[in-house]
């Protein structure tokens, strides 16, 4: 089963060809038994009793002369050669058929061998049981090779175009499958711009049909999500504005309460934000080449006002890749915020090339508690927090936004657990966007 194809065209292609090599058996044996040995079995009659007519006298005892052999070749080009004569002439260049010889044996009523030169024309040498030793050469003039390679050559070209013919139409036949799964690729992406035409076979055609249907009912369903989201945010900001407003406006004495509604309202604004920003990369905006080293060190320089200690070490060798600049900005400031809400100590951001020289890393290190094992690839999903090692703030959507974003990348996001201790939070972004497909 392991070279069986696992796509429908190679399936397809395998099929077409298993059934013509099974053909091409079935059809070799038919001639063979139907057409080719009838014929010779009929040219080995035709042949033997042409040999009983040169060993007429022989067989009344008169032994045949040169002159007799002679006169007898130039009427029938049938000639009689002794063993060493035979020689001469090529008959050690010749092979022996079996089953010529038993036929021919029969004929004779006794003994017969029948050998046969491959030269132009062919040769059939027969060692009689009337005249042991001696051997009749007989040319026959009707078989040469070409016709055999005319033969095989004319299988050959039937092979080679019913091949061609599945190929082709298993091609036509997948194509749209291919545009399916392509299109299906960029909806779960976000991109709902593709319209998939509906040709193909009737089965297709309403897979087709379906998909489209799906996709337009997702774009509706994002485009209400958005809708309901920006209402809601706005409906929201209004009242904290007023109670931010009123806030301020409060006597001295109660400054302690005033401070905690502040701080209580500016982190409502950093989740509704939150809410917005995740809503926002639902589909790949247009890439351009950018410095990633230049990114990330405008990044790590703006953080530097939370008093901490980053530490920015870059690859000089990084060229240019194809980003959305505010969307990875957004991703590298997410990651040097979670490192800064849960460590206390040093942070380290690198960039840097993968093994494969087909990714760019940037790596932000901590010295936190880092993540459980168990829950490194579920802090990814929405709403999603870690373990309460690191803490319960924000809304649980910092993951989930950078790695939609990093999906419309084509890339990868990884965390892990340093065993120095702290956590490790690298993403992967494609050097060529086409490669990583």
């Amino acid at each position: 089963m392991g070279m069986f194809p696992r796509s429908a065209f190679g399936q397809t292609v395998f099929l077409v060809a298993a059934l013509l090599f099974i053909n091409q058996i079935v059809s070799y044996i038919t001639v063979s038994l139907y057409v080719v040995k009838p014929t010779i079995e009929q040219v080995n009659l035709m042949l033997a009793k042409q040999i009983k007519t040169v060993f007429i006298d022989w067989e009344d005892g008169v032994e045949i002369t040169d002159e007799l052999s002679d006169k007898f070749f130039e009427i029938t080009g049938i000639d009689v050669l002794t063993q060493r004569e035979a020689m001469r002439h090529g008959l050690g260049q010749t092979r022996e058929y079996s089953m010529l010889s038993r036929s021919m044996s029969e004929q004779l009523n006794g003994s017969a061998r029948v050998r046969i030169s491959q030269t132009d024309p062919l040769i059939y040498w027969v060692e009689a049981p009337q005249a042991p030793g001696y051997w009749v050469k007989v040319p026959l003039t009707g078989f040469q090779e070409n016709n055999l390679e005319f033969l095989v050559f004319y299988l050959s070209s039937i092979g080679f175009l019913s091949v061609l013919g599945g190929w082709l139409f298993a091609r036509h036949l997948n194509s749209p499958l291919k545009a399916l799964q392509q299109a299906a690729v960029k909806v779960g992406k976000g991109d709902f711009s593709t319209k998939l035409e509906e040709e193909g076979s009737s089965e297709v055609i309403e897979v087709t049909r379906a998909f489209n249907q799906m996709s337009r009912g997702i774009a509706a369903l994002e485009n209400d999500r958005r809708l309901l989201m920006a209402g809601v945010s706005h409906d929201l900001r209004t009242p904290l504005t007023r109670i931010r407003l009123a806030t301020e406006m409060m006597v001295d004495e109660d400054s302690y309460l005033r401070e905690g509604i502040i701080y209580d309202i500016e982190d409502m604004n950093g989740i509704i934000d939150q809410f917005i920003e995740y809503l926002r990369h639902h589909k790949r905006e247009e890439l351009n080449a950018e410095d990633i080293n230049a990114l990330v060190s405008e990044v790590v320089s703006s953080e530097l006002k939370h008093q901490r200690n980053i530490i920015f070490k870059s690859n000089p060798t990084i060229q240019p890749i194809p980003i959305s600049m505010i969307a990875i900005k957004r991703v590298v400031t997410n990651m040097i915020g979670n490192a800064l809400r849960y460590s206390d100590g040093d942070i380290e951001v690198l960039s840097y090339f993968s093994k494969n020289k087909k990714y760019v890393v940037i790596a932000v290190n901590d010295n936190g508690p880092g993540i459980p094992e168990s829950e490194l690839e579920a802090v990814f999903e929405p709403f999603k927090q870690g373990d309460a090692a690191r803490g319960s703030e924000g809304s649980g959507l910092g993951l989930a936004i950078i790695k939609r974003i990093i999906d419309m990348h084509d890339g990868k996001v990884k965390l892990e657990n340093r065993q120095q201790g702290g956590l490790s939070a690298q993403i992967y972004l494609p050097v060529n966007i086409e490669e990583t497909r």
